[in-house]
């Protein structure tokens, strides 16, 4: 299992390219300098003018776009993020299709791996034909299972296949000693998502308790499995046991509170019912002296229901967990069943997306960057990623300024802060050392033995790195990937490939859309940084305290006025965001918005920037930004975002930012009395 905790932003961002462009990191300089008449990039086919920008802005320059387009059956949601990554789905389906069709690959090569996985995944006739027989092995050793300390043995060797079980282990950056790996374990077991699923009494949460427990019985019927109504009942019972001490979303976020380090030899203290010897040795980490465990409250009870749970009801969860994690790679019935449940009822897609992409995934979950080696030879140029660079210099300087001029911070704490921001390593593009895939052996007739041999092999790289140095070289992403994300324990920056194209970065359009759009995306990722979680951690990486008392609680007090902005956003009537769980995203959106505007006005060097289409700078600007954010997603899947996902949704993370920004007031004169208005002194600002 590979594993990085960081606090991630899943949105758009923007390409830098080489057509005549100059720039100089030390003033922020324009990222275009070009003789002949830039566009404003604002889509004016989008607007909504009977929206006025001061009540709406995200409806005012995204309406027509919400009224016009209609989410698709297969997917759940559509807009600019989802716009790109189907683009890198495509070149991706290109590169994969090409290999594919070629014959006599030489066995083990990249290729030949690249093009089996894909075959053996759209082989629908010979996946049909095997049924459940691929994961047959797995349920004989669940059978087999003789006692509870060969039940511990089973939870630690097949979670390294792919097996859930309630305990998720992982190797990851220690957070206190940022120079050494750690094993960590973390709460799971559960097959809804999220411990609210098994609790809330309203009738949504009700309906789709019955439909699990249903979809259990279906899943039992169609693998030929006994017993499937009385299965669902186990199941269901166990899972709510263990959901009932699983720690919160909001809880999880807390950095300092999930650290609790054990040594191995006082997991006792924690649970006597297990046998921890039988399961780190299973995992491969038997020398291990200690481990973190995030949520040991969650560990606690764990041991209690483990130890009162006849190794009976254990084999039945099992079975049903094994089927369900391998249920996408096996027979028609038992994926569209697996898909009716996941995929139309908890998130409202009605169709399967087309088996093409699905198996795309597939390529990209385990052998992501032997594509990601071509993929950036044809998607991304050296001069791009020089330009991106550029740009990301320049934000930082745009930020290191911002913390100079903040009024509520010490000089100590600013000094602080600067040695972080100095310490940011940017990843960009692509990494500079491949992954190696030559141990992992593909057969295109083998699906499920292709996934076992390559989760396993993850593992064992994980496993490796124990005692070693830190692989700084090594991405959490892969170049394909439509995303971006910071890492607190080594202070990165990173932005894939794929995310870094048109159309998002408009090379005939003028810079403030550009610094409205990959400005602020760039922005955001440093400002996790400094976020209410990435602020703990100091420019090595560890979790440790660098504010001073007084900073801290002024800070403290900036982020709560944050949440309390939040929790008064409405998704629906009875749905609002919660303002805690997406403090850090919330923070890292109006950090980056705020900081790509200083660069923006810096890179005008003192000029009147034009004005084009009607529009002055400052307004391309913030509908540039505006612009990332344009979605459309159905309600089912709305709702359970706002229950788990970090993000706000797209529509808050543009009124929310903006609602904040003085600059914004004065570019469309929103006064008192406006829906967007927040008096002066009630608008928050953090960096």
């Amino acid at each position: 299992m590979k594993a990085i905790i960081t606090s991630a932003i899943c949105s758009s961002l923007l390409l830098m390219t080489s057509c005549a462009t100059q720039t100089d990191n030390s003033t922020n300089a324009p990222l275009v300098t070009q003789k002949t008449a830039l566009a404003s990039g604002i889509e004016k086919a989008n607007l909504d003018t009977s929206v006025r920008p001061q009540d709406n802005f995200y409806r005012y320059v995204n309406g027509n776009w919400l009224k016009s387009h209609e989410i698709p059956g297969d997917k759940t949601a559509i807009g600019s993020f989802y716009d790109l990554r189907d683009k890198a789905d495509d070149d991706v389906k290109a590169i994969i299709e090409e290999l594919a069709a070629e014959e006599n690959l030489t066995k083990g090569s990249d290729e030949q791996k690249v093009a089996d996985i894909f075959r053996s995944y759209m082989d629908t006739e010979k996946r049909n034909s095997l049924g459940i027989k691929p994961i047959q092995p797995i349920f004989d050793a669940i059978n087999n299972l003789n006692n509870k300390s060969e039940l511990a043995s089973f939870f630690g060797k097949y979670q390294a296949v792919g097996v859930g079980s309630p305990l998720a282990f992982y190797i990851s950056v220690d957070a206190k000693d940022s120079s050494s790996y750690a094993t960590h374990i973390w709460q799971s077991g559960l097959g809804l998502p999220d411990k609210d699923y098994y609790f809330n009494d309203t009738e949504r949460f009700i309906a789709l308790r019955a439909g699990y427990t249903a979809h259990i019985e279906n899943m039992y019927k169609l693998a030929g499995l006994d017993n499937g109504k009385e299965a669902a009942k186990t199941i269901m019972a166990l899972e709510t046991k263990l959901a009932n001490f699983h720690w919160s979303q909001v809880q999880s976020r807390d950095s300092e509170k999930r650290y609790n380090k054990f040594a191995v030899n006082k997991l006792n203290e924690l649970t006597d019912a297990f046998d921890w010897s039988a399961y780190l040795a299973a995992q491969g980490v038997a020398s291990q002296k200690d481990i973190i465990i995030n949520q040991p409250d969650f560990v606690a009870g764990f041991g209690e229901i483990f130890a009162e749970t006849s190794l009976d009801d254990w084999k039945t969860y099992l079975n049903f967990h094994s089927l369900s994690n391998f249920a996408s790679y096996l027979n028609t019935d038992i994926d569209n069943e697996n898909f009716d449940f996941y995929s139309k009822q908890l998130s409202g897609r009605q169709e399967q997306r087309p088996q093409w992409k699905r198996g795309v995934s597939i390529v990209n979950g385990n052998l992501g960057e032997v594509i990601g080696k071509v993929y950036v030879t044809r998607h991304f140029t050296p001069q791009a990623k020089a330009r991106m660079s550029e740009l990301v210099e320049n934000l930082r300087t745009s930020y290191g300024n911002s913390i100079d001029d903040l009024e509520w911070m010490s000089a100590d704490t600013k000094k602080a802060a600067h040695v972080k921001l100095a310490a940011f390593t940017p990843k960009i593009g692509y990494p500079d050392r491949w992954e190696d895939y030559s141990g992992l052996s593909i057969d295109a007739d083998d699906l499920v033995g292709n996934i076992l041999r390559s989760t396993r092999l993850s593992h064992d790289k994980e496993v490796a790195k124990l005692g070693g140095p830190i692989q700084k070289w090594e991405w959490g992403m892969t170049p394909q990937t439509v995303n971006a994300y910071y890492n607190p324990t080594v202070n990165e920056i990173v932005f894939p490939a794929a995310i870094l194209q048109a159309p998002f970065f408009n090379m005939k359009a003028d810079n403030a859309v550009n610094y409205g759009g990959i400005g602020a995306v760039i922005g955001h990722e440093m400002g996790h940084g400094f976020d209410d979680q990435g602020s703990k951690y100091d420019a090595e990486g560890n979790l440790r305290n660098w504010w001073t008392e007084q900073d801290l609680a002024e800070f403290a007090n900036r982020t709560k006025a944050l949440v309390e902005q939040y929790d008064e956003y409405h998704v629906f009537d009875d749905l609002a965001v919660n303002g805690k769980l997406t403090l850090g995203e919330n923070i890292g959106d109006l950090s980056g918005v705020t900081i790509a505007y200083r660069a923006y006005k810096a890179s005008l060097n003192g000029e009147e920037a034009p004005i084009i289409d009607g529009l002055t700078g400052d307004q391309r600007f913030f509908m540039g930004y505006a612009q990332i954010w344009r979605a459309k997603i159905v309600e089912k899947s709305a709702r359970n975002r706002v229950a788990t996902d970090p993000h706000s949704p797209a529509e808050f993370r543009a009124l929310g930012s903006l609602s904040n920004i003085n600059e914004f007031y004065e570019a469309f004169d929103v006064k008192e009395g406006d829906a967007m208005y927040i008096a002066p002194e009630k608008r928050v600002k953090i960096w």
